[in-house]
């Protein structure tokens, strides 16, 4: 029988509260140039760090210029489903592009998303943002990072996701031996706010639901997406850029392809979704929309690269 190596306790998070969100620019520079001198693994510690943003406000025609390129549709009164994971980016970056961290900062991979909204997040409201490394895990291709971000307004939380980022490298014996994973494992039981209900992973799916849309990918979608997220990792904006990385030509933003996705599929105020980044999708490229019921997935030529689930949120009783 297999055991499981000690889990070493990670330290209390101390908040750090910024006066205005983080430059990318600088944070995009600090963690390529950090990146030769770390050696990621999964018994690593996290930082110790959770950094707050209070005070924001959203940028309308910012906005409008995400759900564009998503194909949300743009002036109405609530934000997109996936749109706090962007306004809580630089903050992520800024733990990432950090010293403390791990996990060298270019190529990295998002592996996964869980997005909870707990109700509507109004394009008008106040928000405090909070950002913390949740955690390493060994995985089959490296070590993989959950991230919690969170979103507050009037001191309630409204919105959270919990994202899981892979720096791709070749697993320690040890890894193996203790069963590194292909992902993020499914919340347990026991979480808060878990839906027994549900399948606990996006695999659970009974089988592919049928294609619904076609949509071609032009070269540039990384590019636009990159100008309105903030999100300017290599890999997404040119083939010759993303090829030191190991991939063949320019890849989608994880992110835009579950935006995009939810947009299509118009996913209730209260609401939980997962979603797994199964496979790069290329630019440019023509990829296939399906759902059925909960499930969603984009596919093309036989090959799963999205598929994630939607479930609302179970009404609390007064």
């Amino acid at each position: 029988m297999r055991t499981q190596p000690p889990v070493r306790p990670e330290p209390a998070p101390r908040t750090l509260t910024l006066a205005s969100p983080p430059s990318l620019a600088p944070l995009l520079a600090r963690g390529t140039l950090l990146s030769p001198f770390k050696r990621p693994r999964p018994d690593a510690p996290v930082p110790a760090t959770r950094l707050l943003l209070p005070g924001v406000r959203i940028d309308l025609a910012r906005l409008a210029a995400y759900e564009r390129v998503c194909g949300f549709p743009t002036g109405a009164d609530s934000l997109p489903v996936t749109y706090p994971q962007v306004l809580a980016f630089p903050l992520a970056m800024r733990i990432m592009a950090g010293r403390a961290f791990p996990l060298p900062l270019p190529g990295l991979v998002h592996t996964s998303v869980e997005i909870t909204r707990y109700q509507e997040c109004g394009a008008t409201a106040e928000y405090e943002l909070g950002v913390l490394v949740e955690r390493l895990a060994p995985h089959r291709r490296g070590t993989e990072a959950t991230v919690l971000t969170e979103a507050r307004a009037g001191g309630r939380l409204v919105w959270e996701s919990r994202s899981t980022y892979l720096a791709r490298h070749r697993p320690r014996k040890a890894d193996r031996d203790h069963g590194a994973t292909d992902g993020t494992p499914g919340p347990s039981p026991d979480a808060p706010g878990h839906l027994p209900d549900a399948p606990a992973h996006p695999a659970a799916r009974p089988g592919p639901p049928p294609a619904l849309a076609e949509w071609r990918l032009a070269p540039d979608v990384g590019r636009r997406y990159g100008a309105v997220s903030g999100d300017r990792n290599p890999i997404h904006l040119h083939p010759l850029a993303a090829r030191p990385f190991g991939f063949p030509g320019a890849i989608a933003h994880g992110m835009w392809t579950v935006a995009r996705a939810l947009a299509e599929y118009g996913p209730p105020q209260s609401v939980r979704i997962r979603a797994e980044f199964r496979a790069p999708v290329p630019l440019p490229g023509t990829v296939t929309y399906a759902a059925r019921g909960p499930f969603f997935e984009l596919r093309s030529g036989g090959r799963v690269h999205l598929a994630g689930e939607v479930r609302p949120l179970p009404a609390l009783s007064a």
